[in-house]
């Protein structure tokens, strides 16, 4: 073969090499960054031509912490940090809730910087807040399988803003609380907040803007943004906000009675429940505690997994005064989007109700005792109330299908739906000059269909969101479609351009819908689905069932709206 005409083939094919090379060698980079308490330096990553992002892995912004004390300063260091490797996790149960791992040392940040051919400055700042249901979790690499999901590159570069991933203290180290001074508890939302004050001092050294910060968070993540956003603590660091999957209300997120919680620790560990019972419990070691946590107990419609999560934010008196309801007016000018996917609740329920997705028939007893589980303290009068109003629309003989998507209907409401819903109406009520929007994630489950675990019939389930907003399609294309670059990119362009200018629709990303901002008349939201047109906007989200949990059957002490 004539080389000469073979060539231009191979030059072609090295083009992609050239060209990165290229940018490699002329993108920005900050370099040695000087902080409060010392020097840091990341490393760059090339992403395209002139285009690279700069990642700081494992920056501390506090000390290690005290056992149930709140988070201090850091003392600093002398020499360069070289800021390229992820902390360990918070200490924190295993999954099979067997033994423990991750660090007490455990306070640290990840930061990702896009940059171009200059050096960026004043970018938009996202802080991200994991979930876990405060029992577990953590942003420092491998989240399953070695994937690392929570990865700000994609969401950095595509979208021009600095991503920040913070690490905080979860179950027992995190939130065990007396309910009182003497063990007050919200140990890992103080965290949180220590993470949040560092980024507010510190990120204009890396080119961010440090009065453009939003934070976003998912299930137990999004949780905690509402409670950040609440709390007065945080007034004037927060811009804006982004729940996915959970917020205050959510029957997993908060607990009115700690007590109880904390001595059952105790009596694990071998200390007294009396007057001198704190003071034994800060002699104990870190992993006996963190064992003699609460269990997650499943399979079972009468006890339901998410009642196990009891190791929750509480009102201390401090970082949250007073029940959430009721400090919706520390959030007046944050613009918030929040909501929620079509079927979060699929995956509890399916395991509070295996038969869901073992090919079995789901009998209707079943639903009815899940329902009495999620009604027992609303009076007697609330399990009937809530099956006559789930089941309206049956018929004398539903089918399997009809049972089990109903069942998946009840936990997603229950759990995340009505909560969120609620926190949605609120903000949207008490807000002055801050924003509310509202969505429903509303795209078919990647495992539902032939040949897979889940039915056909399956939508968004739980963290299903997570790899559209952080850009898995983009990083792993061979796992994905096209119809998942398109709902990824969407999602990504929404949330970058909400933090920017605190509406989704308002930045340098096209986005393929308006997105109407909520209000307490239309109550308008946004279908976020692949394949979306100008039907994908609707209104007062499956507002029967909102008033049924929130209206018709709560106790009077539940009532939020």
């Amino acid at each position: 073969m004539d080389p000469l005409r073979t060539l231009p083939a191979l030059l072609l094919a090295l083009l992609p090499a050239l060209l990165l090379a290229l940018g490699t060698a002329s993108a920005a980079s900050l370099g040695v960054v000087q902080t409060e308490g010392g020097s840091v330096q990341g490393l760059n990553i090339p992403v395209g031509l002139f285009r690279s992002v700069e990642v700081f892995k494992g920056i501390p912004f506090a000390a290690k912490p005290g056992l149930f004390q709140k988070p201090e300063p850091h003392p600093g260091w002398s020499d360069i940090l070289k800021a390229t490797k992820f902390a360990p996790r918070c200490l924190q149960i295993s999954i099979l809730q067997t033994d423990t791992f991750g660090s007490e040392d455990c306070l640290y940040l990840n930061i990702w910087v896009p940059h171009g051919s200059k050096v960026s400055s004043d970018l938009p700042v996202m802080i991200w807040l994991y979930g876990g249901g405060f029992i577990v979790g953590g942003s420092m690499g491998a989240n399953f399988l070695n994937n690392y999901l929570y990865s700000g590159q994609e969401l950095a570069d595509r979208g021009g803003v600095i991503v920040v991933s913070v690490a905080y203290r979860v179950g027992v180290l995190g939130f065990l609380s007396t309910g009182d001074s003497a063990l007050p508890g919200n140990y890992g939302l103080w965290d949180q907040q220590a993470a949040i004050a560092w980024v507010h001092r510190n990120i204009r050294s890396f080119g961010g803007d440090p009065n453009n910060i939003t934070l976003f968070g998912e299930s137990a993540g999004g949780a905690s943004v509402n409670f950040q956003i609440l709390s007065p603590h945080n007034r004037g660091m927060i811009r804006r906000a982004v729940s996915q999957s959970g917020v205050a209300f959510c029957p997993w997120a908060f607990k009115t009675n700690p007590r109880d919680v904390v001595v059952q620790v105790a009596e694990k560990v071998g200390c007294p429940t009396d007057h001198t019972m704190t003071d034994c419990l800060k002699t104990i070691d870190a992993g006996n505690l963190t064992m003699a946590g609460p269990k997650i107990k499943l399979g079972n419609p009468d006890q339901p997994g998410v009642m196990s999560l009891l190791l929750t934010p509480v009102v201390d008196g401090d970082f949250l005064p007073d029940h959430p309801s009721k400090l919706f007016h520390n959030a007046a000018e944050v613009d918030y989007l929040l909501g929620v996917n079509n079927m979060d609740g699929h995956i509890f329920t399916s395991l509070d109700v295996p038969s869901l997705e073992n090919n079995q028939d789901t009998p209707i007893e079943d639903l009815r005792r899940l329902l009495e589980a999620y009604t027992k303290d609303k009076g007697p009068a609330a399990l009937d109330l809530a099956f006559a109003e789930y089941t309206s629309g049956w018929g004398p003989s539903p089918n399997q299908e009809t049972i089990k998507r109903t069942v998946v209907d009840i936990g997603t409401d229950y759990l995340f739906l009505v909560p969120i819903q609620t926190a949605a109406y609120l903000h949207a009520t008490t807000a002055t000059s801050g924003r509310t929007f509202s969505y429903l994630l509303s795209e078919p489950s990647m495992l539902a269909g032939p040949g897979k675990p889940y039915h056909d019939w399956v939508g968004s389930d739980h963290m299903d969101d997570l790899q559209f907003v952080f850009g898995k399609p983009f990083r792993t294309p061979i796992a994905y479609a096209d119809r998942h670059r398109d709902l990824s990119a969407y999602m990504m362009h929404y949330w970058t351009n909400f933090a920017r200018t605190g509406d989704p629709n308002v930045g340098p990303s096209a986005v393929p819908v308006t997105w109407p901002q909520m209000d307490m008349f239309s109550k308008r939201y946004l279908n976020i689905t692949s394949d979306m047109n100008d039907n994908s906007t609707a209104q007062k989200m499956r507002l029967r069932f909102v008033q049924l949990w929130s209206q018709n059957i709560p106790s009077p002490s539940e009532t939020f709206s």
